[in-house]
């Protein structure tokens, strides 16, 4: 039988970017948007607080873009500061790759396994869904499903008792699934 276990956001994740005023790394996502008009052209941004210091940067959403060409619902949204628009921005890889930014999940998610009811069977077969792009290891997840240590998950992989389609060392945040054998 087929087990589903999820990795969920908990909260939004942490912007990895300098700050100049105190060479800090790390910026939270204040979740407010910026919309400035030039006539007939558009510039927004997602405002982004340091962690130490406060001091504000901004992640270019839209630049010069005309107005005619923005949806009326994501300008809305954007105008309302909705928190939902921050996250799924937060999600897209052209936004983080056009302001040189990486997101830190550290911790941001968490492990939904279901319960432990199939931790003590001799074959489990599991499918871990991802809610959110997180770029997290498999032998981690694994390890903290089952309440193993990574040590013992990569005893498991090496000796074949643990097997999968994806590769199970490096990050993933697709989803995949794993057979177990005890």
């Amino acid at each position: 039988m087929l087990k589903t276990w999820a990795v969920m956001p908990t909260c939004l994740p942490l912007v990895l970017r300098r700050c100049p005023a105190c060479a800090s790394e790390s910026f939270r996502a204040s979740g407010k948007f910026r919309v400035n008009a030039h006539h007939k052209l558009l510039d927004a941004w997602l405002l982004v607080l340091c962690t130490i210091c406060g001091d504000t940067a901004k992640l270019t959403i839209l630049e010069r873009t005309d107005v005619r060409s923005v949806r009326p619902e994501l300008l809305n949204r954007l105008h309302d500061n909705d928190p939902a628009l921050t996250a799924e921005l937060l999600q897209d890889p052209a936004l983080l790759r056009r302001n040189r930014v990486a997101l830190d999940w550290g911790d941001a998610w968490r492990l939904d396994t279901g319960g432990a009811d199939h931790l003590d069977r001799e074959r489990v077969d599991i499918l871990v869904r991802f809610r959110a792009r997180i770029p997290v290891r498999p032998a981690r997840l694994i390890a903290e499903g089952f309440g193993l240590s990574r040590a013992e998950v990569e005893r498991l992989i090496t000796e074949g008792n643990l097997v999968s389609a994806v590769r199970l060392s490096g990050k993933l945040s697709d989803d995949f699934t794993f057979t177990l054998k005890r």
